[in-house]
């Protein structure tokens, strides 16, 4: 299997007239589905269809790994003369953003078509894919249902088949639980990985950008053409680039798994449980680990959360509180009140629960664990069971991906189906930091033999 955009790309190189005829198509079916599906704030029609005829103009589109494939960004990617909302009603006074993030300029330089940008979770601080500022997005397959946040349109209109992929940031899960919600892969590569240039903020030490797509060969593809060093970004760390693409048909001899239990069990989560051992019976997973110190990293993950965003937000709280989603606001006013002691110790946890963690990868390359405790619940749902006692289900949503973004590790979620629903499910593939490759090979193998469920697009154009 070799993925959408690789024949995208050539038959492209073959019959570059197209490329305009395809965007069109794409452009009329988001403005056709997005009414009801709510995954666009806005639509770039014009920008995507003068991309697409300057791409006609080109000699090299063979030499172009992403030419004329669709995509759109969360709204906290600045777009050139577009407002970067980050999901808020605050945002709309700020001027429009004066150059492209940095990550939509390596995209395009690589032939991508930018169509719009993707509705999203108040300034990220959300797993529900609920804004009550631009109403909420919906999961494609049950419309009634989450689609799963922060990154809601980002999973939303690449599982209806509305782009050819998407980016999508992630702090405490929110690439991973919409894409677990809406059965496709969503990759949150490790901290420092992907500059976070051009886009808006929420916890520096804990944000994250990454690609959502409907194929682990897609995935890949992308992930290659976003890597690069950018100095801009202070958390940028300088690394070669890592080519997953061509490293995807090594198959998975000679990795070592593991699936976590303890923290991570999910005998109470019966969904959770099926798709665990669905993916670990494929991989002939033997061993099992049960880490140390989770409860305590997840635990200084939320201090860090709330501290830094409110810093962040405090004088937005001070002048304007009423303008913020009541749920995302009590959050905030709660983190400026945290005494500085309690964040330079969450800061000190959080290090000592990774040192724990590293250990894991002496014995092991890949450990497996749930994405998310069920599949997309209804919107406006307010609690979930945690073993047998109702808990509030907007912060429990991240219950399984928060361990890992506290300490930056790579995962990618795969999709798998929960028979009793018909509803999607992931479970996340993690691996040693840098080694992206890895959990794409272990993605890629899952898909080609057959183990994972992407349920078809409500939309397709043929290239």
């Amino acid at each position: 299997m070799t993925g959408r955009l690789n024949e995208i790309q050539a038959f492209y190189a073959e019959n570059p007239l197209n490329i305009v005829q395809h965007t069109e198509q794409q452009l009329d079916a988001i403005a056709q589905r997005n009414p009801s599906l709510n995954a666009f704030t806005s639509i770039s029609r014009r920008r995507a269809i003068e991309a697409a005829e300057r791409l006609t103009e080109k000699q090299n589109l063979a030499e172009m790994p992403l030419a004329g494939a669709t995509f759109a960004v969360k709204n906290l990617f600045d777009i050139a003369g577009e407002v970067t909302l980050a999901g808020s009603k605050l945002n709309e006074c700020h001027s429009p953003a004066s150059q492209d993030a940095t990550l939509i300029e390596r995209l395009e330089n690589a032939g991508a078509i930018l169509t719009g940008a993707l509705n999203m979770g108040e300034y990220a601080y959300d797993f529900t894919g609920e804004n009550c500022h631009h109403g909420n997005c919906s999961n494609p397959y049950k419309l009634d249902h989450m689609a799963g946040g922060s990154s809601s349109g980002s999973a939303a209109a690449v599982a209806a088949g509305l782009v050819d992929f998407s980016l999508g940031s992630d702090t405490n899960g929110s690439i991973r639980v919409p894409a677990s919600f809406c059965g496709i892969f969503g990759l949150k590569p490790t901290y420092g990985r992907l500059p976070r240039t051009g886009t808006f903020p929420f916890s520096d030490s804990l944000d994250h950008l990454g690609p959502l797509a409907r194929s682990t060969h897609d995935l890949a593809r992308v992930y290659d053409v976003l890597q690069g060093y950018d100095g801009a970004d202070h958390a940028c760390v300088d690394r070669h680039i890592s080519h997953t693409a061509t490293q995807l048909n090594l198959g998975i001899q000679h990795l070592r798994f593991a699936r976590l239990e303890g923290y991570f069990n999910c005998a109470h989560f019966p969904q959770a449980n099926k798709a665990m051992d669905k993916v670990c019976k494929a991989l002939d997973v033997q061993q099992e680990i049960v880490p140390e110190g989770v409860t305590e990293g997840r635990s200084a993950a939320y201090l860090i959360t709330n501290v830094e965003g409110s810093s962040l937000h405090l004088s937005r709280l001070q002048q304007s509180a009423a303008e913020f989603d009541p749920d995302t606001r009590d959050r905030f006013l709660a983190g400026a009140m945290l005494p500085a002691a309690w964040y330079i110790r969450a800061q000190q946890v959080r290090r000592w629960y990774q040192e724990k963690m590293l250990t894991l990868f002496k014995n092991v390359e890949v450990l497996i664990a749930p994405a998310t405790p069920c599949v997309a619940p209804k919107q406006g749902q307010k609690t979930l069971k945690i073993a047998g006692e109702e808990q509030l289900l907007r912060p429990n949503l991240g219950y399984f991906t928060q361990p890992f973004s506290a300490i930056g590790l790579p995962s990618i979620v795969v999709p798998t189906q929960d028979e009793e629903t018909g509803m999607p499910i992931g479970v996340q593939i993690i691996a040693a930091p840098w080694r992206e490759d890895i959990c794409l090979r272990v993605a890629a193998y899952l898909e080609d033999a057959g183990f994972c469920f992407v349920p078809p697009p409500l939309y397709s154009s043929a290239a």
